[in-house]
């Protein structure tokens, strides 16, 4: 703690109300090495603080141990009644829902946006996740395949389709310099928007202290995929989409290159449903799968995370032996602006979550302390909270092979790792060659650019019947 053996000598007046601004929250430690410090370091620090919500911090960590009303909750849920992504239902076909969404691209109402925060540590990649190398012929990246989306269905609607791309601190500079040195991958210049996410500072889980990554810097961490809303606010993107008339946004995470971007479907039942709030689910692989759980709470939608839904509940089994709870999240989601933007005239922001982290932190004797066991709280918002405050939302679901292959776990692992992607990929583009009448060789290396065919539907009207694939190949 910031002591009087720590004391700040030969201060400002602006030093002085930084500390005062301090102490008021038993913060004042963070200055204890001001003195070492160059003055742009001072200059540095005293930014970092200066921009934090040292009320809400204290609140969150005071609130830690507090959980959600939980309380008979098995007596609370039911299930979400899902449309299906290729099938309809009664309520709206899938030809009426692809109609719709197609109006509505031709009509230039829809954005997207992906969250790209993400770095390669956990692939061993020492870049943004966005820029790692994920065609299995090609290279592509997962940044130029999700683009080559969006570029694809502009071309096909013959409308604009801009592609907001949220990074964090971390990757927001080499993520700017990746796009433009390949030219935004075909995207006009006004198509393509790259905004920061904001950060929240990680704090002591015993005392409530922020943590020091080194002397003069806090230890900061991305704000969650739910800082969307303040980032798309503060970076002046919630007015031009107003001004461009983008009245829905497809909601995508880079790490998972078989997301239909902008699908008409989706979007159609998200129109025809009159939902604010749409989520693409697929059937969970075992009952602990590591995803979101769907469900529905008191009749509002909403997502429990899989540590915080009770093992009793996700082992919950049908007569038939299928899961109760079946609905995971894929984190891909199309949102109404107006929602967006009644939040950000209400001033009102998604909550934030804890989560229990191993921090590495400088100590009071300046030296690097690199936890073994979790010793900090971060704290985190969900785009998925959006869901139970839209007055009206839905679920799609969609089958696992062909829209989920996130690239999570370093090569090797059984599954979400790239080797696992790059098959499951591979089985895609091998199934809608082999619907299109095509002649495709065992064991040879597929790949589809989307901007040769961004589904199987438009690879039928491309290629020939009893086209023959001997060897590797990528169509585009």
């Amino acid at each position: 703690r910031f002591s009087n053996k720590h004391r700040m000598t030969n201060t400002n007046c602006t030093d002085q109300e930084l500390l005062q601004r301090l102490q008021v929250h038993n913060q004042s430690h963070v200055l204890q090495f001001w003195e070492q410090l160059a003055p742009t370091e001072q200059q540095s620090l005293a930014q970092q603080v200066r921009s934090l919500n040292l009320p809400l911090i204290e609140k969150l960590y005071q609130a830690r141990h507090e959980v959600s009303d939980r309380d008979n909750l098995a007596s609370r849920i039911s299930l979400p009644s899902a449309y299906r992504w290729g099938h309809g239902d009664a309520r709206i076909s899938a030809e009426s829902a692809r109609n719709a969404g197609q109006q509505a691209l031709r009509a230039g109402s829809v954005g997207v946006v992906i969250v790209a925060g993400g770095q390669g540590t956990r692939l061993g990649f020492p870049h943004p996740k966005g820029q790692f190398p994920i065609g299995q012929v090609s290279g592509a990246s997962l940044l130029q395949i999700l683009i080559e989306k969006a570029r694809a269905v502009s071309i096909r609607y013959n409308a604009p389709l801009p592609v907001y791309l949220m990074t964090s601190p971390a990757t927001h500079d080499k993520t700017l310099n990746f796009v433009e040195k390949h030219q935004r991958f075909g995207l006009a210049a006004n198509d393509l928007r790259t905004f920061c996410q904001g950060v929240m500072p990680a704090v002591d889980a015993t005392t409530g202290q922020l943590l020091l990554a080194k002397q003069s810097t806090l230890a900061l961490n991305p704000d969650g995929h739910g800082g969307m809303l303040a980032a798309l606010r503060r970076h002046g993107i919630m007015d031009e989409m107003q001004h461009r008339g983008i009245k829905f946004l497809f909601y995508a995470q880079i790490d998972n290159p078989l997301v239909p971007i902008a699908d008409p479907e989706i979007i159609g039942y998200h129109l025809l449903a009159a939902s604010e709030a749409t989520s693409l689910a697929i059937r969970k692989r075992d009952p602990l799968e590591k995803v979101g759980n769907f469900v529905r709470v008191d009749d509002r939608l909403e997502v429990i995370e899989y540590s915080d839904l009770p093992e009793e509940l996700a082992t919950m089994r049908n007569e038939d032996g299928s899961l109760k709870l079946w609905a995971g999240s894929i984190a891909v989601h199309v949102f109404n602006t107006e929602l967006l933007e009644r939040m950000a005239e209400t001033e009102t922001d998604l909550p934030f979550h804890c989560a229990q982290k191993k921090v590495p932190f400088v100590d009071s004797q300046n030296r690097l302390v690199e936890p073994t066991v979790p010793n900090a709280i971060k704290f985190e918002r969900f785009i998925f909270d959006l869901l139970p405050i839209a007055r009206h939302s839905i679920v799609v679901e969609a089958e696992r092979q062909e829209v989920f292959a996130p690239v999570k776990n370093a090569s090797g692992a059984s599954h979400d790792s790239p080797d696992s992607v790059m098959q499951q990929m591979n089985n895609l583009y091998r199934s809608w060659l082999k619907t299109a009448g095509c002649l495709v060789k065992e064991n040879v290396a597929l790949e589809i650019s989307p901007l040769y065919a961004n589904n199987a539907e438009e690879l039928k009207s491309r290629i020939s019947p009893n086209m023959k694939i001997t060897t590797d190949i990528y169509l585009s």
